[in-house]
């Protein structure tokens, strides 16, 4: 979720500068310096820029004196692809920016525009950092996140399990957290999450996965066919089964009687998905573990082009996958 980065925590900051490629936290952010100016004077002025509508000229003009002394809430989006003119003219507004004026720099961060990034701090910006959230342990903590803002308590389960089922949209995530909190009294927990998002859950690539390394070849196929039907991308279903069976081949290598903890931090995985690949792993061997591998990456290069029928390929792969689950069932 959305960070602080120094110790400037006041939204009525002269400058707020919102780091990262997440469009809800960035949004987020917005919203946030927007609300608490509303709150101080309902009627400050909130002019919300791409960074093509902010032409030179167009700062001063925007930042000039009012007769009224209005507030103002500047937000300018994409900074990081702002003219070389346009940064000169920003640069020499943070060295004397206007009591009543608030500015937010909303900057995706790394090499391009990192001059302006650089002076924003330099400035003594308010930094909030809006990552984007690539990794299903940070989008597990988001929820988890959501849940303590919204005031309520949710098991680890359901939280995974809302991951499991929304998938990676941070939008659709907070909207689900939401919409649980407002629906449901008392503890959230997985039964919960089923009720509500059954159908999504089955549709996840997570869950044609699961079903395959665990070698329930027909759950998997059913799980499959639904995924599939209801618009999930095949390159995610491709990606989630290579992840599933790198994950047992991970932990068939590591250290026998490792702590959960300290195989989490030496493998990169949360301390639960340890515990779910433990179960999964029962059948499985090196040698399986190849075989599996070896199916899937056939699967992704049909599904990017390389074969006639996406479908087709991507069930050779469930079955070859379930299969090297339980060699004892070929």
């Amino acid at each position: 979720m959305a960070t602080r980065k120094n110790s400037t925590d006041d939204p009525l900051a002269p400058l707020t500068l919102a780091v990262g490629q997440e469009e809800l936290l960035l949004d987020r952010a917005v919203r946030e310096v927007v609300a608490a100016a509303r709150a101080a004077d309902a009627d400050t002025d909130v002019r919300d820029l791409a960074s093509e509508q902010l032409q030179p000229g167009t700062l001063a003009e925007l930042t000039s004196p009012s007769l009224f002394s209005e507030r103002k809430v500047l937000v300018v989006r994409n900074a990081q692809d702002l003219s070389a003119d346009s940064v000169k003219e920003v640069k020499a507004y943070l060295a004397a920016p206007y009591e009543e004026i608030i500015l937010v720099l909303l900057h995706a961060g790394g090499v391009k525009g990192k001059g302006l990034l650089d002076a924003a701090r330099k400035a003594g910006a308010r930094e909030i950092a809006c990552p984007k959230m690539t990794k299903a342990a940070d989008r597990l903590s988001f929820v988890r996140g959501e849940f303590r803002t919204l005031g309520r308590s949710a098991t680890p389960e359901a939280c995974q399990n809302l991951v499991d089922a929304i998938g990676s949209d941070l939008r659709e995530l907070a909207s689900a957290a939401a919409q649980l909190c407002a629906d449901v009294e008392g503890t959230i927990d997985e039964a919960v999450v089923a009720r509500y998002y059954t159908g999504r859950a089955e549709a996840s690539s997570f869950t044609v996965a699961d079903r395959a390394v665990e070698g329930r070849a027909a759950e998997a196929l059913e799980a499959l066919r639904w995924s599939l039907s209801t618009g999930v991308a095949p390159v995610l279903i491709t990606s989630a089964l290579a992840q599933a069976v790198r994950a047992i081949g991970k932990l068939a290598s590591a250290p026998r009687g490792a702590r959960p903890g300290d195989l989490a931090r030496d493998l990169g995985m949360p301390p639960w998905k340890i515990d779910r690949v433990r179960q999964q792993m029962r059948g499985w061997s090196a040698d399986a573990v190849s075989d599996a591998l070896r199916a899937v990456a056939a699967a992704d290069a049909g599904v990017k082009g390389g074969g006639d029928d996406p479908e087709y390929a991507l069930e050779k792969a469930v079955v070859a996958v379930a299969r090297a689950a339980r060699p004892q069932r070929r």
